[in-house]
């Protein structure tokens, strides 16, 4: 008896305790898709809005900003609160809000009703965005395979940005712009149902641990007024009261969260969180990418209607190609990282979606056609895919499971404000030209605007690579107990 050998433990305890479920993964993947579409669905419907509910040429981009600016302002707050409160509970909650807010939007009969419940919805997506992220990095071990199943999250959140356009334009030609929002109650509505079948309970509340209300209170505002600030600076005026007054109070207020953190026995951001390399980069890179790949879509469906003379269902089809690159991206980058690591990986995509981006700017011309913008198009994408799953892999690497979803809120606000400071810098550029010119004088300076602006981009996707080169860790911080450590290149 005293002799009995445990080999049979030992190799239990050597094995990934952790191996997420399908139906997990798909419900996740499926949820993130869901808050991805809504980024870009509305951007073909917008001059049928436009008509319907009275918004003029300086409003009608309120539409989207409206989403942009709550969606950027709450992602941190919906981080601590999965953390908190439970991520079953928090995805929940914002799945209803989006159904609810959807079908409000769908329903809407002026401009008030359709701006509160886009404001609404980018809360929801605030909620559920950074928990479908932390549920997918505590339901599957670090290292292979958690990378696998980000693949898949990500390339469904990635493929959600594309596919956006294209469902928005077969949507809006088919059935009008209501069916933008609609088909959000349709998707969101049984995501909510099998939430409470797929996701185990949370259980009692963690003790000890506090929301830190005054951090939270003062970074969501914060946030919101700078995104606020950027994405309203054009039809403001940069040296407007109106742009001048919010963007200082948003730093007023990012400034005060920072004293607070420093005082708070359980801050918002806890300290150990920023002293790991690998969340920091995370965020960098996902500020940077959203500021450049991210804001392609919107100047690429604006060249196919301005300047090519697409409807909505030719523009929703231009995007077919695009997605489906980035979806095989995204859903390869997990096993590309898990082989060759994380930074020979983000250095790779982000030369290719360089070179992508530069080859679009050459492309992009008033007499330019959808064929030449191909090559572009296919080189542009392979990065987007990949690095939207990579940089979200490099910013979970070395978190405990009890911050997971806090980090998930910080790596996702960084995408959220670059997606807005990207967007007002690149609008800023592709439009200084355009004051005054009308007929074809104008659609040839508008495609002269998005081609420089698709050169920036490129610039910006350089810089990025060399950050991802002098930032990325050589080293990965070892996994929380009882996650097994798995040795990886960077």
């Amino acid at each position: 008896m005293g002799r009995e050998r445990k080999v049979p433990n030992r190799k239990v305890r050597n094995r990934p305790r952790r191996d997420g479920g399908r139906a997990t993964l798909a419900l996740l993947s499926f949820a993130m898709l869901i808050v991805s579409l809504d980024q870009y669905i509305v951007v073909v419907a917008l001059p049928d809005i436009a008509r319907d509910l009275g918004y003029s040429a300086q409003t009608l981009q309120s539409v989207i900003s409206a989403y942009a600016v709550t969606s950027a302002g709450f992602l941190l707050f919906g981080g601590r609160a999965a953390d908190l409160l439970g991520r079953r509970r928090v995805l929940a909650t914002g799945l209803g809000l989006y159904a609810a807010a959807a079908l409000a939007g769908g329903l809407a009969t002026g401009p008030g009703t359709l701006l509160a419940a886009r404001a609404v919805q980018g809360l929801g997506g605030a909620l559920v965005f950074p928990t479908t992220l932390a549920l997918v990095n505590t339901a599957f071990a670090e290292g292979r395979t958690r990378n696998r199943a980000l693949g898949i999250w990500g390339g469904a959140g990635a493929a959600g940005l594309v596919i956006g356009v294209l469902l928005g334009g077969f949507l809006t030609q088919a059935f009008g712009w209501e069916a933008v929002f609609l088909v959000n109650v349709a998707l969101a509505g049984p995501a909510l149902l099998l939430t409470f079948v797929v996701i185990p309970w949370d259980g009692a509340r963690e003790r000890g641990r506090a929301f830190d209300l005054p951090g939270a209170l003062s970074i969501t505002a914060g946030v919101t007024l700078i995104v606020f600030s950027l994405v309203q600076g054009p039809a403001l005026g940069w040296l407007s009261p109106g742009f001048l007054g919010s963007a200082a109070a948003g730093l007023l207020l990012t400034a005060a969260f920072a004293v607070i953190e420093r005082r708070s026995q359980d801050p918002l951001v806890p300290p150990r969180l920023l002293a790991n390399p690998h969340l920091v980069t995370g965020v960098v890179i996902a500020f940077m990418f959203m500021a450049t790949f991210g804001s392609v879509l919107y100047f690429l469906s604006l060249y196919f209607q301005e300047v090519l003379g697409y409807d909505a269902l030719q523009t929703g089809a231009g995007f077919l190609i695009p997605t489906a690159v980035v979806v095989a991206g995204s859903m390869t980058a997990g096993r590309v990282v898990t082989r060759f690591g994380l930074r020979a990986t983000l250095t790779a995509a982000l030369a290719v979606g360089a070179l992508g981006a530069l080859a679009l700017g050459f492309a992009v011309a008033p007499d330019g056609s959808y064929a030449g913008l191909v090559p572009g198009l296919v080189a542009l994408s392979i990065g987007d895919g990949i690095v939207f799953t990579t940089m979200f892999i490099t910013a979970a690497t070395g978190v405990p499971d009890r911050d997971q979803g806090t980090a998930s809120g910080i790596a996702s606000t960084g995408s959220g404000v670059g997606a807005a400071v990207g967007l007002a810098v690149l609008v800023l550029i592709a439009t200084a030209g355009l004051g005054g010119l009308s007929g074809e004088r104008l659609r040839a300076a508008t495609a002269d605007g998005i081609s420089t602006a698709l050169f920036v981009v490129a610039g910006g996707i350089a810089l990025t690579l060399l950050t991802a080169l002098t930032r990325c860790p050589t080293t990965p911080e070892p996994a929380p107990a009882p996650v097994p450590y798995q040795t990886r290149r960077c």
